[in-house]
């Protein structure tokens, strides 16, 4: 059944969101302060309190720091200026390899190397900040473990295993171009149009990846071929300065904000003339909090969250998305 609502625009399918009476940990009730209704994501992760005019967003936080934006109802009006791109799952098939990062970290914390994570864990662990998917697991699988011995172990096995992949070592297939995905940003390119790269991962995670799948595609150097890539910087660690990259990645709009005012200088009230693409629920939210309209790339976990109404269009494959992108 389709409905509008302020902020979010049509829904195609109004059953995908979780009616609530009262926000869990929020500060909405339905009827109290010109809340109409609240809406739940199927991962539990987001609510929206609905008024007249507008919608609030409630982004939680495993992390304790939830916020609350307001929603922007985008009008894409192709043909595009430039996209914005997710990294994890959109343009290069990682996830399953960092979801098995986090299951040899969680192995090491509880000391079994057996554990293993299960299908019901897939949208708590992929898409969002590694600390949020850390405390995911300890709060299900050992309570008594702390978060920060958990970073740790993640950043001390992801550095051994990126050293591996970069000398051809690790585990393989780590790393492969989606499908399609050379001759899609060609294809942008041959139309003028801009492309930014943004990813929650860190500087150290994230490079290895685009750098691998343009090596494997032959197309040269990644920091030449994108107009901007943005990063969640690096990690806070012993014996070094870290940057703003666990309470402010996606689903928060900040990554997305920044790649397109900082890194392609596009003012917000161009937001019409951008469009991004994402595999996750965590990315889908994050461009919808910065204004963006979004094209749903499949695989990942929007359906499984249930953030599909977010999306302006989704395809399965990235050049199936070309006519909405160029226009043509």
């Amino acid at each position: 059944m389709e409905k509008w609502i302020p902020g979010i625009g049509t829904l195609k399918n109004a059953g995908d969101f979780i009616p609530l009476e009262v926000s869990d940990g929020g500060p909405f009730k339905v009827g109290e302060d010109g809340v109409k209704e609240i809406l739940g994501t199927k991962d539990g992760k987001t609510e929206f309190a609905v008024y007249q005019d507008k919608t609030l967003c409630y982004v939680k936080s495993l992390m304790g720091y939830p916020a609350i934006y307001p929603m922007m109802e985008p009008v894409f009006e192709g043909p595009a200026e430039a996209l914005l791109m997710d990294l994890d799952g959109t343009s290069v098939r990682s996830e399953q390899f960092w979801m098995w990062i986090i299951e040899k970290t969680m192995q090491r914390l509880m000391g079994n190397a057996s554990f293993g994570l299960s299908d019901e864990d897939e949208p708590f662990v992929s898409g969002h900040s590694v600390s949020e998917h850390l405390q995911y697991c300890i709060t299900k699988y050992c309570p008594n473990q702390k978060v920060e011995e958990a970073r740790t172990f993640y950043y001390e096995i992801v550095e051994d295993e990126m050293q591996k992949i970069m000398k051809g070592q690790g585990k393989k297939g780590a790393f492969v171009p989606s499908p399609g995905l050379k001759d899609f940003l060609m294809e942008l390119k041959a139309e003028h149009i801009k492309i930014g790269l943004v990813t929650s991962g860190l500087y150290n995670k994230a490079i290895p990846e685009i750098v691998s799948a343009f090596d494997v595609m032959g197309m040269g150097d990644p920091f030449q071929f994108y107009d901007t890539i943005i990063t969640a910087g690096t990690a806070f660690r012993q014996g070094q300065a870290g940057t703003l990259s666990e309470l402010a990645m996606k689903p928060h709009p900040w990554l997305y904000a920044e790649t397109a005012r900082v890194g392609l200088g596009i003012m917000p009230k161009e937001r019409n003339r951008v469009i991004g693409m994402e595999d996750s629920s965590a990315g889908v939210l994050s461009l919808r909090l910065a204004g963006f309209s979004v094209i749903g790339i499949g695989g990942g976990n929007i359906e499984k969250a249930g953030v599909s109404g977010l999306c302006l269009k989704e395809y399965d494959h990235l050049c199936d998305a070309l006519p909405l992108i160029t226009g043509k």
